[in-house]
């Protein structure tokens, strides 16, 4: 599933450079205003903290929530509380765009995550241009190489990774590359089977100073609850709030 995912979405992007060649989205990319710091947003607080996910669909599940307004949606989880924003741009399987990453951008002043399936620098250059402050690295969908470089153009343009690991030696290569922002998702990509357990396992090889985000397998919050105590900063919160009452739901995982 995950190879399927990230041969789409670079298909897709070598679709839009066919027609906004590289050197024009790099250039509008340079030419944004400074990304926001996600990590100062992200940092360890006395609660937890939540990146709430605009998400329409998804593999496992299918269509999940009809978003007309993806800005309005990402309005309302800023006034409930949430810290960061996820927009899924990729189009096949999430039924996102860009164009919810640019239009979430406007509305809110909290940071912006581009969540899709990054494997080339042009994407990495579209996120910036659409003025995301962050960008979601998934190891396992890349070679060492081409994670370290890709967390390097991040970082050139002023933005944060957050680097996403489901296994330790995926948490090592992280480490490796010295990332500072470590998601541990819960759902395998490549199968996407869930193990709510995964977190907890691997959370205790993280080190200090490293902004742990907890990822997946979130419907209620004593799932916050327990990422919380397993040692999360943040939790990624997705189906559960675009599923349900969105506001509702988070002010009771924020409770946490």
């Amino acid at each position: 599933m995950l190879a399927d995912l990230m041969a789409g979405a670079a298909e897709d992007a070598d679709a839009r450079r066919a027609v906004i060649p590289l050197a024009a989205v790099e250039a509008e990319a340079l030419d944004q205003p400074a990304a926001l710091d996600a990590r100062e947003a992200l940092r360890r607080g006395p609660n937890v903290k939540i990146i709430a996910e605009v998400k329409r669909a998804s593999p496992s599940r299918g269509d999940l929530a009809d978003i007309p307004d993806p800005a309005l949606l990402a309005s309302a989880y800023e006034e409930g509380g949430a810290s960061a924003i996820s927009v899924l741009t990729e189009g096949r399987k999430f039924k996102g765009s860009l164009d919810d990453l640019r239009a979430v951008r406007q509305r809110v002043s909290i940071p912006v995550l581009r969540k899709d399936f990054i494997s080339q620098p042009y994407q990495v250059f579209e996120a910036r241009a659409a003025r995301a402050d962050l960008v979601l690295l998934i190891v396992a969908g890349l070679g060492q190489t081409e994670l370290a470089e890709l967390y390097a153009l991040v970082g050139e343009l002023g933005m944060t990774a957050l680097v996403e690991t489901h296994s330790a030696e995926e948490l090592d290569r992280a480490l490796e590359i010295g990332a500072d922002v470590i998601g541990v998702n819960a759902r395998n990509l490549s199968t996407f089977e869930l193990d709510p357990s995964l977190f907890g396992t691997l959370a205790p090889r993280i080190p200090d100073g490293v902004i742990k985000v907890a990822e997946s397998a979130v419907l209620q919050p004593a799932d916050v609850a327990r990422y919380r105590a397993d040692g999360a900063d943040v939790v990624l919160v997705g189906e559960a709030l675009v599923t349900g009452d969105p506001i509702s739901t988070l002010t009771q995982f924020l409770a946490v």
